[in-house]
């Protein structure tokens, strides 16, 4: 019995740790992948928090009876408001970029991230979504870029500081 107990608890609080880790995004929508499965698209849109005109649309699959949720995912970006120079200059330009979003998709340290990446010789952001665990051999990820052509943040080529 102390075994069974044991265990609903670490359910109850397996879910609980679930739910609030799903927390963070705008729910965009919601499709049923048909009326024979317990599996639906889910669509979020996520807010670069550095650089603020930027919108990342995520979706991934959701498998409603299932402790863990599949690792395939898409991602699309967009410049969705101004980008400046001083958002470029407070992000993270090192080789690895840093993590934006991240999302726990099972209780089995299974999560979804989102990687900032600056392309400094192409001006261009890169956001990399992947999941954290292999799945049939291999890393789900996607990419989706974003390019500073055209809005307050762009040098032109040969210079290294922008000058207002």
């Amino acid at each position: 019995m102390k075994i069974l107990a044991r265990l609903t608890k670490i359910s109850t609080a397996a879910v609980i740790f679930l739910g609030l880790t799903a927390c963070g995004g705008d729910d965009v929508a919601k499709v049923s992948l048909g009326l024979f499965t317990t599996k639906d698209v889910i669509i979020d849109a996520r807010h670069d928090p550095k650089v603020n005109g930027v919108t990342c649309h995520i979706s991934r699959i959701e498998a409603n009876l299932s402790l863990a949720d599949p690792s395939d995912m898409s991602i699309s970006c967009r410049q969705t408001g101004p980008i400046t120079a001083a958002d470029i200059a407070g992000i993270d330009k090192s080789k690895n970029g840093e993590i934006v979003f991240k999302q726990s998709l099972s209780i089995l340290f299974k999560s979804l991230k989102v990687r900032r990446i600056y392309d400094a010789e192409n001006q261009t952001l890169l956001y990399l979504s992947y999941s954290t665990k292999e799945t049939k051999g291999s890393h789900k990820h996607a990419l989706s870029t974003v390019p500073l052509y055209n809005t307050a943040a762009w040098l032109e080529p040969g210079k290294t500081d922008k000058v207002n």
